[in-house]
């Protein structure tokens, strides 16, 4: 069964859910087991640096691009590299605002930083280093997105299209799952549920809901 992020929760999503969340908590652990705990130091120092500045400069988004794995030998590179950092610096102090008003619910902060950090070279298609720049704005709100957590999803029967808007839409979908955690789950927060689905989506043998 596929469920839509944007119909309410009835028995039979509540108990897909429940079934996502026994292939999240042991993927989670094993993301803990099997990734160096250095591998993120440079997402900590980014968010760290944004948390103080309020915004991110071309450093920063370097470093994550890096953090992402991401090709640095394209057009987007040159182009966001060729405008003065103040301005880069402008756009992002907006979109870290967005995500941080917590007046509104996560996925309409994460639907504004992202319509807002579209501004700039490289932010206009995809969504993975807009994602990781937003999750270094706002880690304890925010989370990443990749073509990794795309095949975790479609695994476990849970639909995100890639129709515009898809961020905000994620970050719903992940409110949803925070809304159904078992208890054992109390503490979890958006970040750790991209990371299950990150090694989920990377490690295709896990199990995954009947």
């Amino acid at each position: 069964m596929t469920h839509h992020p944007d119909q309410p929760a009835d028995q039979e999503s509540a108990a897909l859910y429940g079934r996502v969340w026994d292939v999240l908590v042991p993927a989670r652990a094993d993301y803990l087991a099997g990734v160096s705990p250095h591998y993120d130091e440079i997402f900590h120092d980014v968010a760290q640096r944004t948390e103080h500045a309020g915004s991110l400069g071309k450093t920063d988004i370097a470093a994550l691009t890096v953090w992402k794995r991401l090709s640095a030998q394209t057009r987007w590179v040159s182009a966001l590299m060729s405008l003065p950092d103040t301005q880069v610096r402008a756009v992002t102090e907006r979109a870290v605002t967005a995500v941080r008003d917590t007046t509104v619910p996560s996925s309409e902060a994460a639907r504004a930083g992202r319509g807002i950090i579209w501004e700039l070279p490289g932010f206009r298609t995809g969504d993975s280093l807009a994602s990781a720049v937003l999750t270094a704005a706002a880690p304890q709100r925010m989370a990443v997105y990749d073509r990794r957590v795309q095949h975790a999803l479609d695994a476990l029967g849970l639909s995100l299209t890639p129709t515009p808007g898809r961020y905000g839409r994620y970050l719903q979908l992940l409110d949803h799952l925070l809304h159904h955690r078992p208890a054992h789950a109390d503490n979890w927060t958006a970040r750790d549920i991209d990371t299950a689905l990150y090694w989920t989506g990377t490690n295709p043998h896990q199990p995954t809901p009947a």
